[in-house]
């Protein structure tokens, strides 16, 4: 809809013109400040230029009413454009709230270490990830979910270490010593016994098995992570290996030297990235010659931009707040712009029940398991809260809230609004066709308002999408269906002269409150 009067402004004054929404809505549904941006050009004093333009666009069969405010433009659109964009918007119910974007982009997130099941910290990454994923390609991008499997290095020879060690206590029944930072919980317990019905329980003492059944494990628990997530609808085009990186070190060391990007101090290689803005420069390879945790992402994020993306997103933790320099600096030396790696940091999840803080998993060891909590609450619950903070913000919240079938619970709020829609329908005994041939014109401005609010999806998934602030969409739908309840209150449908005017309009907030939900991740409820 906004795109729609931006195209038909634009081309009246051949200008790029900015549209904001009033505060006010009585002021108008939209505003610009473009008689400003032409007063310099123009000389001329942007009121008159504002009055000029009103007499321009007051033409136009888009706007009920133009006018010229302090040099700003208000632009109130017509009962007829309101009521002909949302029959098309019934009539495309795929196509609406969607753009014409089309940047090909890169998007990685969750990557946790295939060393355990997930926790309540990589759910965030995860919705907020696949929230992003599903807003992108709504308005148009051509987007790549990929997972960069962490599987070189030493958790997965401690991952081997840890189930041997498991195998040999509940298998063997063996006294073991376990080490300070092995992993444990329930899972690991039973990849033991799965181990044992694989190779048979030699294998617990087989030394040469070691390697062999840590990457055996490594695989059983991708299994794992991947079925953890598809419980929450979060699936990924490709997976990417740290392991299978390494063949192409020698060629990108080469790259880092070639551009001085190296240097060698005390037997270890150094990343020169303070010359890019780092704090201070990076070890890249020790003195034995191992690489560091960093010389895989710097492959990694070499081989992304060698596959040309017009935009690569990383989603991380907050705890790695200080790789962002020294990856964009290592990106820089190899010839890339670093410009074009757009990194977004999630902040960890408190959880509560009932006001006591919620137990760790025993089936994730040390961790609240992200399982744990979807069993609590469901995915839908667990999705709408980890979308509706800023990611970088902390987030604390009360399972026992999300169990409530009251207004205080925002997720049951919505999908009270959508169910409700559908019930009025049902009892109604008009016919869809008579419905959609009917024009949502003369119910009033309450119902113009909430008309206009209901047809802002698109609007507010590209805002979303762009400033990478998924929390507006949840924020939108809060909003929407507030509307919707208030102006449901206040006005009979039901046996009313208006009647099919009114289930039309509650059509179109109900494609809106489905879409969005769609775009969440959650599917909309017709019956409650």
């Amino acid at each position: 809809m906004k795109q729609r009067v931006l195209s038909l402004l634009s081309s009246s004054i051949e200008r790029e013109i900015v549209l904001e929404k009033p505060r006010d809505r009585s002021f108008g549904h939209f505003a610009t400040p473009i008689a400003f941006a032409m007063a310099k050009e123009l000389k001329k004093n942007p009121m008159i230029i504002a009055q000029e333009l009103v007499e321009m666009f007051s033409k136009e069969e888009m706007f009920a009413n133009v006018e010229a405010v302090k040099g700003y433009l208000n632009f109130k659109l017509s009962e007829d454009f309101l009521d002909e964009y949302a029959t098309w918007a019934l009539e495309h119910p795929d196509d609406f709230g969607k753009g014409e974007s089309s940047s090909n982009i890169l998007l990685e997130f969750v990557s946790a270490n295939p060393t355990g099941p997930l926790h309540i910290g990589h759910a965030r990454g995860a919705v907020y990830g696949d929230t992003l994923l599903r807003l992108g390609r709504h308005v148009g991008h051509n987007i790549t979910a990929e997972y960069y499997v962490n599987d070189a290095g030493n958790q997965i020879a401690l991952l081997g270490t840890s189930l041997i060690l498991e195998g040999k206590a509940n298998i063997l029944n063996e006294k073991v010593e376990y080490p300070e930072n092995y992993y444990r919980g329930e899972y690991l317990t039973k990849l033991a016994q799965i181990a044992a019905d694989t190779y048979g329980n030699d294998v617990f003492n087989d030394e040469e098995k070691i390697k062999e059944v840590a990457l055996w494990a490594k695989d059983e628990v991708i299994k794992m992570i991947i079925s953890d997530l598809d419980a929450i609808n979060v699936n990924f085009d490709t997976f990417v290996s740290e392991a299978g990186l390494y063949d192409d070190w020698d060629r990108v060391m080469d790259k880092l030297s070639a551009s001085g990007g190296t240097e060698i101090i005390d037997g270890k290689t150094w990343l020169k990235s303070s010359l890019k803005g780092d704090e201070k420069d990076r070890v890249i390879v020790r003195e034995d010659g191992r690489p560091t945790y960093l010389a895989g992402d710097i492959i990694y994020h070499n081989q992304k931009f060698e596959r040309d993306y017009d935009t690569c997103i990383n989603i991380w933790g907050a705890d790695h707040h200080g790789y962002m320099a020294r990856v964009k600096a290592s990106l820089e030396f190899l010839g890339h712009d670093s410009s074009k790696l757009d990194i977004q940091l999630t902040q960890m999840v408190s959880l509560l029940k009932d006001g006591q803080p919620f137990k760790m998993s025993k089936r994730a060891g040390t961790v609240v398991g992200m399982n744990d909590v979807v069993e609590e609450i469901g995915s839908d619950a667990l999705r709408f809260m980890f979308a509706s903070k800023k990611s970088d913000t902390a987030l604390e919240f009360d399972l026992v809230d999300l169990q409530k079938t009251d207004s205080s619970n925002p997720i049951f709020y919505i999908n009270y609004a959508h169910a409700r829609i559908h019930t009025i329908l049902n009892k109604s005994e008009m016919k869809m066709g008579t419905i959609m041939a009917s024009n949502v014109k003369g119910l009033g401005e309450d119902a113009d308002n909430l008309l206009f609010e209901a047809m802002l999806l698109n609007e507010v998934v590209e805002d979303a999408f762009n400033s990478r602030q998924v929390q507006k969409l949840t924020d939108y739908l809060k909003s929407l269906a507030s509307t919707y309840h208030k102006f449901y209150y206040d006005h009979k449908v039901i046996g009313t002269q208006n009647e099919a005017k009114m289930l039309k309009l509650f059509l179109v907030v109900a494609l809106s409150i489905k879409t969005g939900l769609s775009l969440l991740g959650i599917t909309a409820k017709e019956s409650m």
